[in-house]
């Protein structure tokens, strides 16, 4: 049983990685709006970009929050832990990317 010091510290952590994994999609959204501005794509490829976003975002939301509060948040961080120690980090987007039926 953790402690509420303890609670809090594993609540920031996942916090955290929340929030810089949203700047991180969110980078997807700003190249895309920068290549339509470009005219390389057209507004309909930013709109796509958008909606994988959103589904992207969702996934890495239900990852961090989805089961509430303190146990789950010790557990997301002692995951989170272990990526940082060598684990494979979770690519977001490619999570996102809808899965095809053979």
């Amino acid at each position: 049983m953790a402690t509420k010091a303890e609670r809090r510290a594993a609540q920031e952590r996942v916090s955290a990685y929340h929030q810089a994994q949203l700047a991180g999609l969110l980078g997807h959204i700003g190249a895309a709006i920068d290549r339509y501005r470009a005219g390389e794509i057209d507004a309909y490829a930013v709109d796509e970009t958008i909606h994988y976003y959103h589904r992207a975002a969702a996934e890495l939301w239900k990852f961090c929050f989805a089961r509430g509060g303190g146990s789950h948040a010790e557990f997301i961080a002692g995951l989170l832990d272990r990526m940082t120690a060598g684990a494979e980090p979770i690519d977001w987007w490619e999570r996102a990317t809808p899965r095809r039926h053979q």
